[in-house]
């Protein structure tokens, strides 16, 4: 088992990512190569950031890829937001996902400052 497997912020974004790309399996067809795609993208750089991060040698190179990750969250966030205008989610959904992305970036952030410390 590889060191970022054990860290619960990435087995946190490994969920994510399964439930993201079931809650935009229900968007229109027509945003299979727009929205969808482009979310499923965002969600899988928060997961794979944080395994190439945490890889790193460095202290700047791991801080680096973790500021990347929490910024791939953020453009999920924003993307939900336009996926809850359209009503392609509900409310409902849009507030649990956005519970999961708040876990995760304070768990990226916790991770951040613990390698700043060393």
């Amino acid at each position: 088992m590889y060191s970022f497997e054990k860290l619960e912020v990435w087995q946190d974004a490994r969920l994510f990512v399964k439930k993201i790309y079931l809650l935009t399996k229900q968007f229109p067809v027509e945003e299979r190569f727009g929205l969808s795609a482009q979310i499923q993208r965002a969600t899988v750089s928060v997961m794979s950031n944080i395994a190439e991060g945490v890889s790193r040698s460095t202290v700047k190179e791991k801080c680096r890829f973790i500021e990347i990750s929490f910024g791939s969250l953020m453009e999920v966030l924003s993307q939900l937001y336009i996926a809850f205008d359209l009503e392609y989610i509900s409310g409902q959904q849009f507030a649990d996902t956005k519970a999961d992305i708040d876990k995760i970036a304070n768990k990226l952030n916790a991770l951040n400052r613990s390698f700043q410390s060393r």
